[in-house]
């Protein structure tokens, strides 16, 4: 009797270490799989956070509405001055394939050399060292629009300026000097990081 109250003991007792096991283990599981959905959620959401970042460079030309690619902001200068600034992109993203043509590109930049560029208004022709330039690839070389005629006006509105960025809008002509024909630019405008190619 006593014999057979032991063995039943130890079965239960056996089968109860193997239930607690049983049951550790299938929290463990539990616990594995909860923790890799979280860390798959997070890095997602981090991901989607990168692919919409709030950066752009935008504008319409003659009509068109164009959200640019490879768009690109660029500054130097001594003495934590902002001397030189360039902001550019590109209508469509960079060809795959070597040889094919690149898209049209608009860009401007406001040279300061000895100075410093900070939030405000800069346009053509007052600012004797600003430029845009519009640029059109075709089978026969570059067709260029740009700021060099005297009476085209282009503003550029910076609304902030810093080592992590610029933010502002602009809008203006941008002329071929050959043929004569103009490009207007319209609803300007830009938040690019400081050197980080956005939108590629």
């Amino acid at each position: 009797m006593i014999d057979t109250n032991v063995d039943g003991f130890k079965v239960m007792k056996s089968f109860s270490l193997k239930n607690k096991t049983a049951r550790f283990i299938k929290q463990l599981f539990y616990i594995s799989i909860i923790t890799m959905l979280f860390s798959a959620c997070s890095s997602s959401d981090s991901e989607s956070n990168n692919n919409e970042s709030d950066y752009y460079f935008k504008a319409t030309l003659d009509g068109r509405k164009i959200n640019f690619y490879n768009a690109n902001f660029q500054a130097s200068g001594n003495d934590n001055r902002f001397e030189y600034i360039i902001l550019g992109g590109s209508e469509a993203p960079y060809p795959k394939t070597a040889g094919e043509q690149l898209p049209p590109s608009l860009d401007f930049e406001i040279w300061k050399i000895g100075g410093n560029i900070t939030a405000g208004t800069y346009s053509t022709p007052a600012e004797l060292e600003m430029v845009a330039r519009y640029a059109v690839q075709t089978a026969n070389g570059t067709i260029l629009y740009s700021t060099r005629a005297a009476d085209d006006v282009f503003i550029v509105k910076i609304e902030s300026i810093s080592k992590n960025g610029i933010k502002g809008t602009f809008s203006g002509k941008v002329r071929n000097l050959e043929s004569g024909v103009a490009v207007e630019v319209t609803d300007g405008s830009f938040n690019l990081p400081d050197s980080d190619i956005i939108n590629p």
